[in-house]
């Protein structure tokens, strides 16, 4: 089987399922499950495959932070689901500069299509320099491995 620019990362759950989980190699990872794929001075941000499938159905999605301009790691704002709600952390310092309109009315896309449809803000990347110490999809398989 031949996955284009994506690790396909299998996972033992707690039931003994087997999970599938998606890590494209064409964008960075933080720490907190957030990813960015850069294009230009622009950076797509949303939550990983991992973050989304710990979450569960995702209900809400609240960013207050739109035209703000916020460093690296900061909340730029929260996504809830059924059971729990999760502060959301800038991968990198940058000006929020549009929010995923579909997310109002089917926050559940960030659930079926995390790297795809389912972006949740767009940044102008202030600081380019940090993208460096974001982690690579080969960094980020170790991290959720652990």
């Amino acid at each position: 089987m031949f996955f284009c620019n994506q690790f396909y990362v299998l996972l033992k759950c707690i039931n003994c399922k087997i999970i599938f989980m998606n890590i494209p190699s064409d964008i960075r990872y933080t720490k907190d499950h957030e990813w960015i794929r850069v294009e230009g001075n622009t950076g797509i941000v949303g939550i990983t495959d991992f973050a989304q499938k710990e979450l569960g159905d995702i209900v809400f999605v609240d960013i207050p932070t739109l035209g703000e301009t916020l460093a690296k790691a900061a909340v730029f704002g929260t996504i809830e689901a059924v059971k729990t709600v999760s502060d959301m952390f800038l991968p990198v310092s940058g000006k929020v500069l549009e929010i995923n309109p579909e997310l109002a009315n089917a926050p559940e896309m960030i659930n079926k299509d995390a790297y795809g449809k389912g972006w949740i803000i767009k940044i102008n990347i202030t600081v380019p320099a940090e993208l460096n110490e974001l982690l690579t999809a080969e960094q980020y398989k170790s991290l959720v491995h652990e």
